[in-house]
């Protein structure tokens, strides 16, 4: 009957629980910021923003669950999906900047992933927004996770 008796609650520090306050923060704008893109700018998203999608909605709804009560596992689970969403992002960045030639390209089908919909500044795209959410949620739960392991 041991898997049945709750081990002692770990008391989350401050700067823990804030960095995973801080990632879900930012998964929630940017989850807000896609809606706002496909479903009232009515721009259409491509495989890889599909992609990306599915690996950032979830956070949305995960993190918050960690906090309240405060797990420190949260910061584990919000991996699982926040490193291969930065793959992800990383790659269409690469794909939208021409990095990558047109025949590894999966967008064969429906929007193109190297096409620039919006620019803001001379530089700000959609890919590099998606790429600076997706490192930031990673780099903030790695060292949660990382501080945690000690």
């Amino acid at each position: 009957m041991t898997f049945l008796t709750r081990s002692t609650p770990v008391r989350p520090t401050p700067a823990a629980w804030l960095r995973v306050f801080a990632a879900w923060l930012l998964a929630t704008l940017a989850t807000l910021g896609a809606l706002f893109f496909g479903e009232v700018m009515m721009l259409t998203p491509c495989v890889l923003c599909w992609y990306q999608r599915i690996f950032m909605f979830p956070l949305v709804l995960l993190l918050p669950l960690g906090l309240f009560p405060y797990d420190h596992k949260v910061a584990r689970y919000g991996l699982a999906l926040a490193v291969p969403g930065s793959l992800i992002a990383c790659f269409h960045l690469l794909v939208a900047a021409g990095v990558i030639p047109e025949t590894m390209q999966p967008c064969s089908q429906g929007v193109p992933c190297s096409v620039t919909v919006i620019e803001w500044f001379g530089f700000v795209t959609i890919p590099l927004l998606s790429a600076a959410a997706f490192l930031t949620i990673t780099a903030l739960l790695l060292a949660t996770h990382i501080r945690a392991c000690k």
